[in-house]
């Protein structure tokens, strides 16, 4: 069954942070055209991670749609180097890492996409063919200025930190890139707006309808504050094992609930809805973690791994990962409304003594619902939680 312009609309515009220009999609939309959607991913690692595929699901709603998909491998800016957020020059990889990066790229896109109507695109295909005088027209198209305007460069620029030459043919190259593929739609994170609006610009100087610009919000870590990244530890991989991507995603603190949802999962917004309505009415957030976790492992291991991922590896636990049967163990507050975690790993008999709590707390291996804490954690009376402390002591503890 066709699927209406209003209906197209809203599953595009879910969890999108702008459309520029809302009015000329719609336009397409009602067109019946079938769209071409491209999304750049520079091979900078071999590895992607969930906070990746926030715009590769993205692509899939468009594919479900009936769009035509382009999943374009920058194998030739990879090699210039992306300076968008960065304070210096970002060293450029090398052919061979490039290539090397770029095959798993490919492997793990399309546990999400569809191979049969995904298009695999490299912009080397026709920046390699680019002659120098080319180059030189497409650099005659901007002015310094207007690079400036770049909020990164900008503050580079006035904190007199230097700014290569090649960093401002990123946005270009990037916006060529629109051209060459004659893209209807481009997606890309908020942090890329600039480089997406080139390539309006670019499409309108070079004689082609300029493309429809979706940003999409950048995905926060399990730390619940910086960007998701693998050099800040709070990433859950695409290649993760099953057991360690539950786990992990069991760690997001419960204030990223709805927005990992949204972002991330395929349920319909009408389940996410009975989801908050639970939690409202007194379910524990860690069950509906659980769900999210499950569809996440599935999307990427498989629905058996799925079914088994709450068991981890080996015979030890995983630290976050909570199991199906666990000791209850009741303290008392002795007259107290709130007893520091410490105190609490001590009563519930989770660590030997006093130095022992302070060794676990110090460590990062305490977890409450499957939530890293530290000293500055109180228990509430009346509370009841799932308390671990190193990868062998856990309980459901309440104090009363």
């Amino acid at each position: 069954m066709k699927t209406s312009v209003a209906d197209s609309l809203a599953l595009i515009k879910r969890g999108a942070d702008e459309i520029l220009l809302e009015g000329e999609l719609v336009e397409r939309l009602q067109s019946g055209k079938k769209l071409r959607v491209k999304a750049g991913f520079d091979p900078t690692a071999p590895d992607l991670h969930i906070g990746h595929t926030v715009l590769i699901n993205k692509l899939k709603q468009f594919q479900d749609l009936g769009h035509e998909v382009i999943f374009l491998i920058g194998d030739f800016t990879g090699m210039i180097g992306d300076p968008t957020g960065k304070n210096a020059t970002r060293k450029p990889l090398t052919r061979e890492q490039v290539e090397a990066n770029a095959v798993t790229y490919k492997e793990q896109v399309f546990k999400i996409l569809d191979p049969e109507l995904t298009t695999i695109a490299f912009n080397s295909t026709w920046m390699n063919k680019l002659s120098s005088a080319e180059m030189v027209n497409l650099a005659a198209q901007q002015t310094v200025a207007r690079m400036l305007e770049r909020d990164d460069f900008s503050k580079r620029y006035k904190a007199g930190q230097p700014i290569s030459l090649h960093e401002f043919l990123y946005p270009l190259v990037q916006g060529y890139d629109s051209v060459a593929l004659k893209a209807d739609v481009e997606l890309g994170g908020t942090d890329q707006k600039f480089n997406l609006l080139m390539g309006r610009e670019l499409q309108r100087h070079f004689g082609q309808a300029p493309q429809i610009v979706l940003t999409m919000p950048i995905l926060e870590g399990l730390d619940g504050v910086q960007k998701m990244s693998k050099s800040l530890g709070n990433y859950v991989g695409v290649n993760d094992l099953p057991g360690e991507m539950y786990r992990k995603i069991l760690t997001m603190p419960d204030d990223l609930i709805w927005r990992y949802f949204e972002l991330l999962s395929f349920r319909e917004l009408e389940e996410i809805e009975q989801f908050k309505r639970e939690v409202e009415s007194g379910v524990n957030p860690q069950e509906i973690k659980k769900r999210l976790a499950e569809e996440i492992v599935e999307r990427f291991h498989g629905a058996e791994a799925a079914r088994d991922a709450h068991k981890g590896a080996g015979n030890q636990l995983e630290l976050g990962e909570i199991p199906e049967d666990l000791p209850e163990i009741e303290v008392s507050a002795n007259g107290q409304t709130e007893v520091p975690i410490a105190a609490i790993l001590r009563m519930a008999n989770l660590v030997q003594n006093s130095n022992a709590a302070r060794d676990v707390l110090a460590r990062g291996v305490v977890f409450v619902d499957g939530e890293k804490k530290d000293q500055s954690f109180r228990f509430a009376i009346g509370e009841t939680r799932i308390i671990q402390a190193g990868k062998k002591k856990i309980a459901r503890v309440t104090l009363s």
